[in-house]
């Protein structure tokens, strides 16, 4: 005896060898045995043989007709047995009985399974619905396909054309577009970024990298709305000074700027003056919600994303013959010492005199012309001044940062600047701790320290900026962290330090402001009227909010600075380069800021040169491959910054402390300068 039975869903037949109870043992096609319940059994026959059986079954069910299936099935609850003898006229052979089994039970749609060999017909309704859904997934599947054929015909799918950002960073996994996508990529053997550069749904690897950024942290856009530019206080007092700025040619965001006034009893008034949008945004009003969605400026090679709209920066930048409104510190020093006699804020109007740029300045201001006295560029005897005093001010800070317990800072650095122009990047070196870099850095830290102080002593809570080992004792590496209470930074050796020179272009240094600002006009009476409280909700939200774009902005920075790296290999053909050694496999080129690893790398000391073939790069991916040639230096013959270190735990991105944008501000070059040795 045969039997056609379910087993586990699926429908099988054998032949029956003996009866044990409530089963049988069967032998299936394939020789195996197998014990089958009996209530599973279907069909009891003696022929055809199974395999025949099977045959004959599957042309039976390429016979039937659904829909006429379905309507001899009517509105009832039935077992295949009865309806086979309505459907063929007669009781139904063994082959037409599995055949009618197997139609019933391939088409859930049309038939409900109930039991074990009962069914019932579906609904017309439901019935309908169902049918018209398969044939939307049919035509869709034929649509998905094309666009399939067109992407791999190199033709981007017009369909596809406005969402191809949404597909390649944020996709809706359900709808064709991306199935098309994903099933043509696994068909070439490439990603959905290279196959979208090869139809030109993205122009280049860098719109690329610049896109993804965009629709990560820039959704709606990095258009500003229409806004009216908020204008300073009538009244303000015109500072009796002659201020001049030093900035990078690219600096379009004038922060800060100096003035010397020579007073009758010897001593000197130097002015920091820092641009004071914080006179005319107020919190919580057009301008402070685009700021504070923004929080800060984006820098990248060749071009930025400002965190206010131009036309504001233009009305509070410190623009050379202006009269700008400003947030002055005036130091009265004893210049035979360097001692800081007494301070003071103001809010007032400062003319600016001199937009003194690098470009222009660094060939003739060094350390060996501002000793000699020689040479003759604009403000040089202020800039002597100025020099002599960012000596003392740094000598201080190296003092109580080794007072912390912490290394002097090393000035042998090498800062790499990005220009691009027209698609064509420069990379230029400029050493770390120039004079005029010096002049800005301590001058800003002196400015946020010593505002932090007056915040502090004034009960006005502000953002500060701190740095100390983590949890670990000794061993722990130094964290810096925003906080809302002063607290020392090491690294800089200051006690405290807040943020508060770059209000153009942080939103931490405009908080600050407004909360100085209170300082300066009310005195002991601030913490009534300063914008922000003690234990304020929304100072810690700004402060959790910061921390976070500033990252993502700082990634995408590092991003964009190792493309453009990638793109000088190729712009100046370069097949060969030099490298030192970080820590084992991982390098730096000696032109370029760009950190490689080199995997089976033999084992080389610390700052040892090597020479390397680059056999390959890709701007997609930032990935560069590269053979060594050989090793040219021992250890100690090449200079390699001692925070480097860290780059050897990032590799392949690159760590945006290691190269400053041109156009940052100083202080934050300043307190990269000032990691401590990470090792």
């Amino acid at each position: 005896m045969n039997v056609f039975f379910e087993e586990s869903g699926d429908f099988k037949v054998g032949t029956v060898l003996s009866t044990a109870g409530e089963a049988y043992q069967v032998e299936l096609a394939s020789g195996k045995r197998s014990k089958v319940k009996i209530k599973d059994v279907l069909l009891q026959y003696e022929k055809p043989a199974p395999e025949e059986l099977l045959a004959q079954a599957k042309a039976v069910v390429a016979d039937v007709d659904l829909d006429f299936l379905w309507e001899v099935a009517g509105g009832e609850e039935f077992g295949f047995a009865e309806l086979g003898a309505e459907y063929f006229g007669h009781a139904p052979l063994p082959h037409e009985a599995a055949g009618l089994i197997l139609a019933l039970h391939s088409a859930p749609v049309y038939f409900y399974k109930k039991g074990r060999g009962r069914y019932k017909a579906a609904p017309e309704q439901s019935l309908k619905a169902a049918l018209a859904g398969i044939e939307k997934k049919k035509q869709q599947a034929i649509v998905q396909q094309g666009y399939v054929e067109e992407l791999k015909a190199n033709r981007l799918p017009e369909s596809m054309a406005g969402i191809v950002q949404q597909l390649l960073f944020k996709p809706d996994k359900n709808t064709i577009e991306y199935k098309a996508l994903e099933t043509a990529c696994n068909e070439l053997h490439t990603t959905a970024p290279r196959l979208m550069l090869a139809v030109g749904g993205i122009g280049s690897a860098k719109d690329l990298h610049m896109a993804k950024f965009l629709f990560e942290s820039f959704p709606r856009g990095a258009g500003f709305p229409d806004v009216a530019v908020p204008a300073a206080p009538a009244g303000l007092p015109v500072a009796d000074v002659a201020a001049f700025s030093i900035d990078d040619v690219t600096t379009t965001e004038i922060d800060d700027a100096f003035s010397i006034t020579h007073l009758d009893d010897g001593t000197v008034r130097v002015g920091i003056h820092i641009a004071a949008p914080g006179l005319g945004i107020r919190p919580d009003d057009a301008v402070d919600k685009i700021a504070r969605g923004r929080l800060s400026t984006v820098y990248m090679p060749g071009d930025k994303i400002t965190m206010l709209p131009d036309e504001i920066v233009n009305a509070f930048t410190l623009a050379e013959g202006k009269t700008c409104p400003a947030l002055s510190l005036y130091a009265t020093l004893n210049p035979s010492d360097w001692t800081v006699l007494s301070t003071e804020t103001r809010a007032e109007l400062v003319p600016i005199a001199n937009n003194l740029r690098h470009n222009d300045l660094d060939d003739v201001v060094n350390e060996a012309t501002l000793a000699s006295g020689e040479g003759d560029y604009p403000r040089k005897a202020e800039l002597t001044l100025l020099w002599g005093w960012a000596q003392h001010l740094e000598a201080g800070r190296m003092v109580k940062r080794e007072a912390f317990g912490l290394k002097p800072e090393q000035n042998n650095r090498v800062d790499f600047n990005f220009y691009v122009e027209d698609d064509v990047v420069t990379i230029s070196r400029r050493k770390r701790g120039a004079p005029l870099d010096k002049i800005v850095a301590e001058l800003m830290i002196f400015a946020n320290s010593t505002w932090g102080k007056l915040m502090h002593d004034h009960g006005v809570p502000g953002i500060y900026r701190s740095q100390g080992r983590g949890v670990g004792g000794w061993n722990a590496k130094m964290q810096v962290r925003m906080l809302t209470h002063a607290a020392p930074h090491e690294g800089l050796g200051v006690d405290q330090y807040a943020w508060s020179t770059s209000p153009l272009r942080r939103y931490t240094d405009l908080v600050n402001q407004w909360q100085i600002l209170a300082v300066a006009e009310k005195g002991v009476m601030a913490p009534l009227v300063a914008p922000f409280k003690h234990k304020d909700a929304n100072l810690f939200a700004i402060v959790s909010a910061f921390d976070a774009a500033y990252a993502a902005y700082a990634d995408f920075q590092s991003n964009m600075e190792r493309y453009w790296c990638l793109r000088w290999l190729g712009q100046e053909d370069k097949k060969q380069v030099e490298a030192v050694v970080l820590k084992d496999e991982v390098l730096r080129l000696t032109d370029i800021p760009l950190v490689i690893r080199l995997p089976g790398m033999p084992s080389a000391p610390r700052g040892a040169a090597v020479k390397l073939d680059v056999l390959r790069w890709d701007e997609v991916d930032l990935s560069i491959e590269t053979r060594l040639l050989e090793i040219e230096a021992p250890a100690g013959e090449v200079e390699i910054e001692e925070e480097e270190e860290v780059v050897a735990e990032t590799v392949p991105a690159l760590d945006p402390a290691v190269i400053p944008d041109a156009d940052q501000p100083a202080d934050e070059k300043a307190e990269v300068a000032a990691q401590p040795d990470a090792s």
